[in-house]
């Protein structure tokens, strides 16, 4: 396995982690928080894409 796709995997698991500590807070504002910095993440993203494409 090369360093990237381990550096990848390490990414997906930081996220996955990062949504369950929002999660098992129980507070509704740090979910909220999330699921939006998340969306807008995917949305810069794909803007980014775009332009550079």
């Amino acid at each position: 396995m090369s360093i990237n796709k381990t550096r990848g995997i390490l990414y997906k698991i930081a996220r996955l982690l990062g949504d369950f500590q929002a999660i098992s807070s129980g507070n509704p504002q740090k979910i909220g928080k999330r699921i939006a910095r998340r969306a807008a993440g995917k949305a810069t993203g794909r803007a980014m894409r775009k332009l550079f494409k």
